[in-house]
């Protein structure tokens, strides 16, 4: 594995755990649920987050996992930051860190060289 791509997979793997620990913040202390149980919410949320943990020996297919659960996490950043002012602050965190998450997955892509 080169450096460049190293790199790209050590930022593709800080924003999952950010994106994690976001959805525990926002959900858990910050705006707790109001209609519906925390344990809910929190499987709901952080769960899938989870999932590609299964894949970790192979961090490329992992951070493609996430890079494909994430596009939930971007909508539901994007309808919060429409919908609710208090929580907009966590919503633009989740819509940068889905796109930076994203963002990885395309540069870590190994290219054919030109001919």
């Amino acid at each position: 594995m080169t450096a460049p791509v190293a790199t790209t997979y050590r930022v593709g793997m800080a924003s999952w755990a950010l994106l994690t620990v976001l959805q525990l913040a926002w959900h858990a202390w910050l705006f707790p649920p109001q209609l519906m149980p925390l344990w809910l919410v929190l499987l709901i949320t952080v769960l899938p987050l989870l999932l590609p943990l299964l894949a970790l020996p192979d961090v490329r297919r992992a951070l493609l996992w996430v890079g494909i659960l994430s596009l939930f996490y971007f909508s539901h950043g994007v309808a919060e930051g429409w919908s609710s002012s208090s929580e907009r602050w966590l919503a633009l965190c989740e819509i940068i860190l889905t796109l930076v998450l994203i963002g990885t997955l395309g540069a870590g892509v190994k290219r054919k060289p030109k001919t």
